[in-house]
This record gives C-alpha cells, structure tokens and sequence, in this order.
C-alpha cells in the first residue's frame, strides 16, 4: 500500500513539473541585434511574457537560443 502512495505521489509530482517547463527557441542572423530581434519575434507570436538568452555564438553568423517564460 505504502508503494502505490509513493508511486501516486511521484506521478502527481512529474506532471506538475511538466506543466511548468519552459519553450526553447533559435535563431541565426548575421548580428547579435537581428538574431535578438528573431528570439523576440518568436516570443511575442509564443505568448511568452519574456525571455532568457541561454546560449549565442558568433563566427559568420550569430547563433542564438532562449528560453521563453510564460
């Protein structure tokens, strides 16, 4: 009886944290401001109230990935 609990209480925990798990999105351009003004482009279209910039990389390009917050 005591696992079936246990098991219930991990699902209900899983789901709960699922709801919440953030969108992540990219973009390229050939500078930071464009590729930050794509990351914001998709953000309004998501819904999201903001964004993190998590990850951007420069060489030709600019490469850049978000998180969107809700």
């Amino acid at each position: 009886m005591k696992s079936i609990k246990t098991f219930v209480a991990v699902i209900a925990l899983a789901a709960s944290f699922g709801s919440f798990a953030a969108q992540t999105v990219t973009a390229s351009a050939s500078t930071i401001d464009g590729a930050e003004a794509k990351i914001a482009a998709q953000a309004q279209q998501a819904g999201a109230s903001s964004y993190t910039i998590t990850q951007a990389f420069s060489g030709n390009r600019v490469h850049m990935t978000a998180e969107l917050n809700k």
